[in-house]
């Protein structure tokens, strides 16, 4: 007998689920139907459709929701980056690509453009150059070699192995490759135009108009002698075929769905925005054709019993940088801006590189004084903690992430050990990688996910939901996944949303909160018969994703997030009243998401920082000063309350973890680098933190077991 899907999951796919729902505990069982979606989204790219009529659309396989597949595992890092452009990652992806090369990471680039625009590499102040885009082209490559060999501890002229790489569908590219003794980059450029003849905009319309080919560029130079047609599938396929032969364990792509933004026409223009969204066009598409072919390729790894590829995605902000507060300190963001003056280049230099050394319109000082700051932010797409962590009722902690875009479950082998046993797949893909989590009363686990439900271009769905997988028993196996839908009313305005945020009250009620596509607050409330409430708009001002909901002494759930201009708050009066916005107090603005850690008294602490500032701020709702203060460093902070006070988990400001308790700080410096922001919980043994690693498996950065300094990683290179 099988188990149908819940009503909301049907909508997007086509499955058959084991009648023990999504345990981890129950072995799979026998065949089952391969989950197909037939998914596409029109983006809000400003481009002209024309009179093009899709044709019939036919099944897209997808990442099958149901639980229980095998998952492949590996102790081999190696971190991929897909690019529209070239110098999106120095813009919008360092200083964490920098943190994981540092740690000894070996990175593949794959740039889906020629980057080659108009042509025209100007030189500030000089006089208009003609036309030129092989030229072009090959001189922003010329600036990748220098940025990465820089970044590699090299001079910025050392040379590089160029050649050429086969890919899928008889496609070849160009690829250079540099190793500096154990630290290893790859470049791949794909070349595709960023315009045509015919269309300004090539890759958003390959991306969602059926009928487009478009034919690649040859930079100057380049060892490839011949162009080559591309139509959707085929950049999808060369996609998958790269991450078949590179296995990445860490897959980082831009925002497939960026915020929606309303800027007059010139104002646009001028910020190289698509017309309605904080964001280039082109890194739009080809974060879209990226994830498109992860869903491609975790699907086509599972066929027929396969393994689920070991991967975690990191997605990172574009121009949306220019809209917020800036959340890079002087010292972090010097560092930053100093990889792009080796990719500007200068005409002067004597590079080896006849069409160009660098983009000159980048070098120098001129990506601090651009008033558009992309480079003094950098901002991931689905902020958190990763993973969620929580004790079990046999005292093991158990930790859920998302692995090859699919929910799974890590436990310790024993309490305490810090020692993790192989992950179990929970199902629910594709998701976006970071989970919400709540603990009922009687100990089950809530999961939280946000689901790309539909997703493959050229005019069909595009859509996105919130899902949930509750426990059956605490410690136990999984009912199937339930779809709790969207705030949101339309499939475009519904991509816009962020990672849902949970938290369970006393009275048995559990809150689940998203930001919305107007970059508010919306929420849902479970009751404590598990029943659900509708959606229900909290309004507010505009704010930022990483939200922190809290219940404090009192029973009282409370929220917080970063606004442009403060903490916005919202809260309840008494507990079981509707959770309403909450006048603000005299806070200063934060720069980033806002940690909330209630106190004994009923009152909430917060930790963050303020725009471009290194200093911790630690202040009450009314403003008074807290312990904790003041301590240099930048990205969110993770907080928990003990018997002692709060103890406090952040970034230094070279990227390495810092413990801060009682006045006494404990940094790790070395060793594995966390990905994203660790999880911080005070367990029975005291305060430990959990965090994935770049080989895509959790470890811990701190465990009072292990004395007063933190563990190396445990069963794991």
């Amino acid at each position: 007998m099988k188990r149908a899907p819940s009503h909301a999951l049907v909508r997007a796919a086509r499955i058959s689920e084991p009648e023990s729902g999504a345990g981890a505990d129950t072995p799979r069982r026998g065949p089952r139907r391969r989950a197909l979606v037939t998914a596409a989204g029109l983006l809000g790219a400003g481009v002209a459709t024309g009179c093009t009529v899709p044709d019939p659309q036919r099944p897209i396989p997808a990442a099958d929701p149901a639980p229980g597949m095998p998952i492949a595992s590996s102790r081999r890092a190696q971190l991929m980056q897909i690019l529209a452009h070239p110098d999106d990652d120095l813009y919008f992806m360092n200083p964490d690509t920098q943190r994981m090369l540092d740690s000894g990471t070996p990175l593949v680039c794959v740039y889906v453009s020629a980057g080659e625009h108009t042509g025209k590499n100007r030189v500030p102040g000089g006089q208009e150059p003609a036309p030129d885009t092989r030229a072009y082209s090959s001189a922003r490559h010329q600036g990748l070699r220098q940025a990465y060999a820089s970044l590699l501890g090299l001079d910025k002229f050392t040379e590089w192995t160029r050649g050429v790489t086969a890919l899928r569908r008889d496609r070849l590219a160009e690829i250079n490759t540099l190793t500096n003794g154990h630290r290893r980059v790859e470049l791949i450029f794909l070349n595709l135009p960023m315009h045509t003849r015919r269309r300004w905009m090539a890759l958003p319309s390959l991306w969602h108009d059926r009928a487009v080919e478009v034919q690649t560029v040859i930079a100057e130079g380049s060892p490839l002698r011949k162009t080559v047609p591309y139509a959707y599938d085929e950049l999808i396929d060369v996609l998958v075929g790269l991450m078949e032969q590179y296995r990445p364990t860490v897959i980082q792509t831009l925002d497939p769905d960026p915020d929606i933004q309303h800027s007059d026409e010139r104002t646009r223009r001028l910020d190289s925005e698509q017309r309605g969204y904080s964001d280039h066009g082109d890194h739009t598409a080809v974060a879209c054709f990226s994830w498109a072919a992860m869903v491609r390729w975790v699907a086509r790894a599972t066929e027929d019993g396969g393994q689920v590829p070991g991967f975690v995605v990191n997605a990172f902000r574009g121009y949306y940088n220019r809209h917020w507060p800036k959340n890079l300190p002087p010292r972090v963001l010097q560092e930053k801006a100093a990889h792009l003056v080796p990719y500007g280049g200068d005409p002067g230099w004597q590079c080896g590189n006849d069409a160009g050394c660098g983009d000159y319109s980048v070098g120098g000082t001129r990506p601090l004084r651009n008033k558009k700051g992309w480079v003094r932010s950098t901002h991931h797409r689905y902020p958190g903690p990763r993973p969620a962590v929580t004790v079990q009722p046999d005292k093991r902690l158990a930790a859920y992430g998302v692995l090859g875009l699919r929910a799974v479950r890590w436990r310790e082998t024993a309490p305490g050990s810090g020692t993790w046993g192989a992950p179990d797949d929970l199902g629910g893909g594709p998701l976006a990688p970071a989970l919400g989590a709540a603990v009922l009363k009687d100990g089950r686990q809530l999961l939280f996910g946000l689901r790309f439900a539909a997703l493959g271009g050229r005019g069909a769905p595009n859509r996105r939901e919130i899902v949930l997988l509750e426990q059956r028993r605490a410690g136990g196996d999984f009912l199937p996944w339930t779809g709790l839908g969207n705030p949101e009313h339309s499939d475009d305005r519904g991509r816009r949303i962020g990672v849902p945020v949970a938290v369970a009250a006393p009275d048995g009620r559990v809150h689940l909160f998203v930001r919305d596509a107007d970059k508010q607050l919306s929420t849902r409330v479970r009751a404590a018969d598990g029943s659900w409430g509708p959606w229900r708009r909290l309004g507010g001002p505009e704010i930022q994703d990483g939200l922190s909901a809290v219940v404090d002494a009192r029973g009282r759930v409370q929220v917080f997030a970063a606004g442009r201009d403060g903490v916005a708050h919202w809260g309840q009066r008494a507990p079981g009243e509707p959770v309403a916005l909450r006048p603000g107090g005299p806070l200063p603005p934060p720069g980033g998401p806002v940690t909330a850690l209630p106190d004994r008294d009923g009152g909430v602490g917060l930790y963050y920082r303020a725009p471009a500032a290194a200093e911790l701020t630690a202040v009450g709702l009314d403003g008074t000063p807290l312990p904790g203060g003041g301590l240099p460093g930048y990205g969110p902070v993770g907080a928990v309350r003990t018997r002692t006070g709060a103890v406090l988990l952040d970034r230094g400001l070279r990227g390495g973890m810092r413990l801060s308790s009682s006045g006494r700080t404990v940094n790790r410096s070395a060793g594995v680098r966390a990905l994203s922001d660790p999880t911080l919980l005070d367990c029975h043994y005291g305060p430990t933190a959990v965090a994935l690693g770049a080989d895509a498996r959790p470890f811990l950065v701190w465990h009072p077991k292990n004395g007063t300094a933190p563990v190396r990683r445990t069963g794991s290179v």
